[in-house]
Parts: structure tokens; C-alpha cells; sequence
């Protein structure tokens, strides 16, 4: 398959509910679309689910447009490759900015898959007709909104709830949880927010103590002893997210024994083919896997439902339906979650139609290779 357009489509959509992680809350998510085109006109979809703030990471929805319009589309426009990997190698140049480099990464595969007739699940490897679905919710007001959440969520079916955490927002918050619900399975995601201190030991001490899953990413991403001692110290399993970005940090990650389950987010680790490659280390290792979640937009979560199809994923993923997080989605149909599963689409490519109309009457910025325009915020709402 040879590129030969790329255009980029700068979005905002309005979450139903706002969303507080131990860094910050936010009400609404900008995230970049990727529209790939081939020689015989066929389109392939990729979805840079960068947040707007370096808050997660050192990437932002800007630095991602900047690196995408600079050196990613240049690299691909014109490249030919037979397998998804070989179009990937066009930037492999370009160091860090996982999450600019996993948008495309997707559109490349999706325009794979759509070539040869093939779901994305089944380019990939997948072997799950359904995947189960877990949530993800946000740092509350009060302990009473948080188990009003809790609650909402176990009505429409999930399974698993995972919650976030900061200092002086964790134990207590849990322990209501976990006493509203003892039989929920639940963990917790601290983003990194707690150092390597007594405090925080008598913290994942009480936490441990809970009947948790997981602790998510209790310490920043460099820190790979801190949590290999902690692992040792408690009896629930360390999750890493934000630590493991390429397959040599994984290998440390086993190495050290720093945790005992793997988060495997798209955006994270710079795209499917890798993401890919970590599942199957992982597995050769015995480590368990699920995908995280970016608030992606229906484009990125039907990858996620994709990726989640593979058989190591052994967890509940964040792949929860679209209305959760959306009024509408820029897919039909949308990603629907019934009693906390998901069907994995068998249609060519993600499975979905994307409503190009909705995408471009929704759009802040674009940018198209075939004339090298830029159409800014200013430009578009005068």
C-alpha cells in the first residue's frame, strides 16, 4: 500500500461528567484525528490521544500537532509497505512522542486491515468474540458523589471499577467503596502522584488491606526500585502505566519484579505494533494484561477494543461503551458496553463508520497534505 494524503483533524468534544485525576480535572478533550489515504482511495483512521496539559506526560495535544505536521506526515506521504510495521519505520527516526507516533500507527493499521477485508481484531491477532469492560472514575467532591458514581456504574453493568487516588484522597475514599461494595472488583490508579516515603508506605499498607486488585502507578515513572520494594512489602499486586514506555522498560519492569500486572495503553507506548509486542513479552513472562484507557474518542477505543481481544488480556480494559464519557461519538455505532462487555467488531478495519461530517463540523484546526493548509482556532471562530 503506498500513502498518498494525510489529513489531520484537531477536535473538541464535552465530557458528560468532569473528570479530577490526582494532577488535575477537566471537563472537555482535544484530541487529533488521523485520516490516512491510499492509492486506490481507501481511508484507514488513527486517533493521537495526547491530553492538553503535561500533566500525564511531557506530551500535549500541541507538541503532538507539531511533531505530527513536521516530521510525521512528511515521513509517510509517499512511503509504500506491504505490512503496517514497514509504513512505521518511515518515522522510526523520530525519538519519544509515543502518543503523535500512535495515531498514525493506527490509521496505518486500519487502512492494513481495510485493504485485506480484515477486522482489526483479527489483523492484530485477537481471539475474544466479546471483551470485558471496567471504568475509570475521577477524584470526587465528597465521598457521597464518589459512591453515587460507584453506584451508576455497577447499574449499567461493569464489573470493574477502578479508582483514582492522590494525597489525602485515598484511603478513606476506598474503604467506602470497598464497604458499599465488598464483593466489586476494585483497584486504584495514583498517576504517579506518591513519593517514595514512610508516609506513603502506611498508605499502601492501610491500602492493602482492602481486598484491592491493583495500585496503579503509585510512584512516579522513573521509579522502578521504589516499586519493586513495595511490591515485595505488599500482598496485592503493583500495576505499572506511566513507567513502561518501550519493550527495555518492560524488561526491567520483570526483571526487578516491579509489579506483577502490565496497564498496555496504544497511546502510551507509541502504537499498535508495539503495544502488540509488549502483550506477547508479557505473556511469555506470565504477566497479566489489560488496556488503559486516554478518554479516546470512538476512533481510539475501538482500537483499544481491538488490541483488548488479544489473549493475554486476562483484566477487565478500559474500553467502556462511548455514552459514558460522550453525548455522541464521531463513530456509528458507537462503542457499546451491555453488562460490562463489548462486542469486537468483525467489519473491515476498526468495524466502524466515521462520520467525517461530525468530525469536521466539530474540528478547531486542520491541516491537509495535499495543500499544506493550515486552518487555525482563530480562523475557524473568528
Amino acid at each position: 500500500m503506498k500513502i498518498t494524503r494525510i489529513r489531520l483533524f484537531a477536535v473538541r468534544q464535552d465530557l458528560r461528567h468532569s473528570f479530577e485525576t490526582s494532577s488535575h480535572r477537566k471537563s472537555g478533550i482535544e484530541h487529533i484525528i488521523v485520516e490516512a489515504t491510499d492509492e486506490e482511495g481507501r481511508r484507514g483512521w488513527g486517533e493521537i490521544a495526547a491530553p492538553s496539559d503535561p500533566y500525564f506526560g511531557a506530551e500535549t495535544t500541541t507538541t503532538a500537532w507539531e511533531i505530527a505536521t513536521r516530521y510525521l506526515v512528511p515521513a509517510l506521504v509517499g512511503a509504500e509497505g506491504e505490512e503496517p510495521a514497514d509504513l512505521e519505520m518511515t518515522w522510526a527516526r523520530v525519538r519519544g512522542n509515543e502518543f503523535a507516533r500512535a495515531g498514525f500507527s493506527g490509521a496505518v493499521w486500519d487502512l492494513f486491515a481495510r485493504r485485506r477485508g480484515l477486522s482489526l481484531a483479527t489483523a492484530l491477532g485477537g481471539t475474544r468474540d466479546e471483551v470485558v469492560a471496567g471504568v475509570s472514575l475521577g477524584i470526587e467532591p465528597s465521598i457521597d458523589e464518589l459512591l453515587g458514581q460507584v453506584e451508576l456504574q455497577r447499574a449499567a453493568g461493569y464489573p470493574r471499577v477502578k479508582l483514582k487516588i492522590a494525597p489525602g484522597w485515598d484511603v478513606e475514599p476506598v474503604r467506602a467503596v470497598r464497604d458499599a461494595h465488598p464483593d466489586l472488583d476494585l483497584h486504584v490508579d495514583a498517576n504517579g502522584a506518591y513519593p517514595d516515603d514512610d508516609d506513603s508506605a502506611a498508605v499502601f499498607t492501610q491500602l492493602d488491606a482492602l481486598g484491592l486488585t491493583m495500585i496503579e502507578q503509585p510512584f512516579a515513572p522513573r521509579e522502578m526500585v521504589a516499586h519493586a520494594t513495595l511490591q515485595a512489602r505488599i500482598g496485592t499486586a503493583v500495576c505499572l502505566d506511566e513507567s513502561v514506555i518501550g519493550l527495555g522498560d518492560l524488561r526491567t519492569m520483570i526483571r526487578l519484579s516491579a509489579a506483577r500486572i502490565l496497564n498496555i495503553k496504544v497511546s502510551r507506548m507509541g502504537g499498535l505494533t508495539v503495544a502488540k509486542a509488549a502483550h506477547d513479552l508479557a505473556v511469555d513472562a506470565g504477566i497479566p494484561v489489560w488496556c488503559g484507557g486516554m478518554h479516546e474518542f470512538g476512533i481510539g477505543r475501538a482500537a483499544n477494543v481491538a488490541i483488548s481481544a488479544l489473549p493475554g488480556f486476562l483484566l477487565p480494559s478500559d474500553v467502556s461503551g462511548s455514552d459514558k464519557y460522550y453525548v455522541d461519538d464521531i463513530i456509528a455505532p458507537p462503542v457499546t458496553a451491555v453488562e460490562g462487555r463489548v462486542q469486537v467488531p468483525r467489519g473491515a478495519g476498526i468495524g466502524h463508520d466515521v462520520l467525517v461530517e461530525r468530525i469536521e463540523r466539530a474540528v478547531f484546526r486542520t491541516w491537509d497534505s495535499a495543500d499544506t493548509t493550515v486552518r487555525d482556532p482563530a480562523l475557524t471562530h473568528g
